[in-house]
């Protein structure tokens, strides 16, 4: 499957979201690896452009920037890129912790592993509406809380179509 086909059916199709528990799991990280890179590049260009101020800077802190000069914005890429990265893979893990959690109450088949397929290609819409949601500075507070239940929300519609687990 292309790229643009994945971000369709993870939008629109429930079923394919839950049959994407099949793919294999490089094909899985390099989709995962699309949205960590576009999280990374929206965050170090609003770094960049001065609109984020990340630390209040102390005069020394601002002297010693001058000095390193242009180095600063490789580490800082570097360091965004680390960050969104470890965050989103946890971010997944714990939701298909939760999934694994539902697939046993739903008496559904299915694995870790698997679930963490259908958690990292579910996680579209909740990252497209993080990025759209910091943009526009509304519901700063509740943003995480929002986008965590809508998560959760394409999840459990998914394990609706995990294979029944057998008596």
């Amino acid at each position: 499957m292309k790229f643009h086909q994945l971000v369709k059916a993870a939008v629109y199709e429930p079923k394919k979201l839950a049959a994407f528990r099949l793919l294999p799991i490089g094909k899985v990280f390099r989709y995962v690896f699309l949205f960590v890179s576009l999280f990374t590049i929206i965050s170090f260009i609003r770094y960049v452009t001065g609109e984020v101020v990340l630390f209040e800077a102390s005069p020394e802190l601002i002297e010693y920037s001058k000095i390193i000069g242009w180095i600063i914005y490789p580490v800082a890429f570097l360091l965004q890129l680390v960050i969104s990265t470890f965050y989103i893979f946890i971010r997944i893990s714990i939701f298909a912790a939760v999934g694994l959690l539902l697939l046993k109450i739903l008496k559904r088949r299915g694995e870790f592993r698997h679930m963490w397929r259908t958690a990292a290609i579910a996680i579209t819409v909740p990252i497209l509406l993080t990025i759209v949601l910091d943009f526009s500075h509304s519901m700063n507070g509740y943003s995480t809380i929002s986008t965590s239940i809508i998560h959760l929300i394409y999840i459990a519609t998914a394990v609706k179509y995990y294979p029944k687990a057998p008596q």
